[in-house]
């Protein structure tokens, strides 16, 4: 058998990065002998963290077009150029099998130039929403894995595979397990738990809403395991001093802290919303309105329209979040009904069904 060699290109943000290891990782297991190379965007988080998975990354100078007026939009054109001239070096140099993208910046200008030089390639969209990267692409590669129903208006509809989004395996393993995520977060089994999970960073608007609500959790019997990101944690750490209150700035056991929630207040970018579907727990979305082409809200409108989950927008949190909170965790019947409806969504497989696509590219170069 030949050694294989593999592209993969996907980045600016954890939500790109992670689906792109986690595909690396399951053809690794399945070619052993196999080639890898990430290319990235040279300022971005994905030069640090792919590294620390185990995968060699190359840079290219790319960023966004600011969707405000800006300076910065001047030197697109000069980046884009470039990141063109060096895809080209770094495809000839490496000589891969196939090309996979999983959205991002520098994404972009690689798989533009692999499908120009007919290279077997394949996208991976985890957004019920596409960006402007992965509707280019999607006329020009070869195949193209998706998480959500009715992409079809994006994309070319032979080309689609419904896979859904590569998860962390500890995360299909939560269920049955929530005596144990209790025991981990020392929290009282006799009470309600709230997860609360605003992302790495933190989201200020939940931040905001969790500390105005304190005592409205207490007097309903709810305790709170708030991870309220590392940039809002020295202003909210002083509500550990409270029983039922723990403040964390992350949570490294994530697959205990979902099995120890009763129900999970969640942001909704595309892997928080595969992961929340996997672990199947009664949840409020309340999405980032700050993200490109408001693709938060629209995915998690797909779950909540489905009736598997609440959604709450910034805008209505003053006016609507107590009364649903209140109805969510004093209706066992609705929390089951929820739970029931989010399972159904859930996509185990989608790590395997990806490189399956992947290994059809291959067969049929």
């Amino acid at each position: 058998m030949s050694r294989y060699k593999f592209i993969l290109s996907g980045g600016g943000t954890g939500g790109h990065i992670y689906p792109a290891v986690a595909i690396a990782d399951e053809l690794k297991s399945r070619y052993p002998d196999a080639e890898f190379l990430f290319v990235g965007a040279s300022d971005r988080m994905e030069m640090d963290k792919v590294p620390q998975a185990g995968y060699k990354i190359e840079g290219l100078w790319i960023s966004g077009i600011q969707r405000k007026l800006t300076l910065k939009n001047l030197a697109f054109p000069f980046k884009l150029i470039s990141s063109i001239l060096r895809s080209k070096k770094i495809i000839k140099s490496f000589k891969p099998d196939v090309v996979i993208g999983t959205g991002g910046f520098a994404s972009g200008p690689l798989l533009h130039v692999a499908t120009s030089k007919r290279i077997p390639s394949l996208i991976q969209e985890q957004n019920s929403y596409p960006g402007i990267t992965n509707k280019l692409l999607g006329k020009k590669v070869n195949s193209i894995c998706v998480a959500y129903e009715g992409l079809e208006k994006f994309f070319p509809k032979e080309k689609i595979k419904l896979t859904g989004n590569p998860i962390r395996k500890d995360l299909l393993e939560v269920k049955g397990k929530q005596i144990e995520g209790k025991d981990t977060f020392k929290l009282v089994h006799s009470k309600h738990t709230l997860l609360v999970l605003g992302g790495s960073l933190g989201a200020r608007r939940i931040n905001q809403l969790i500390e105005a609500n304190i005592e409205m959790f207490e007097a309903n019997n709810v305790q709170v395991v708030w991870q309220c990101g590392k940039l809002y944690f020295d202003q909210y750490k002083k509500y550990n001093e409270l029983n039922s209150v723990q403040v964390h700035a992350f949570l490294n056991n994530m697959d205990m802290a979902y099995a120890a929630a009763d129900v999970i207040i969640s942001r909704a970018g595309a892997i928080s919303v595969s992961e929340l579907c996997i672990v199947g727990k009664p949840t409020i979305f309340i999405p980032s309105p700050n993200v490109a082409e408001d693709h938060q809200t629209k995915n998690a409108k797909a779950v909540a329209d489905k009736n598997a989950a609440v959604l709450i927008r910034e805008k209505d949190l003053d006016t609507d979040f107590e009364s649903e909170f209140v109805e969510l965790i004093s209706n066992e019947e609705k929390r089951k009904f929820l739970r029931q409806n989010i399972e159904k969504l859930a996509l185990v497989n989608a790590t395997n069904d990806i490189v399956d696509e992947v290994e059809k590219l291959l067969k049929n170069r």
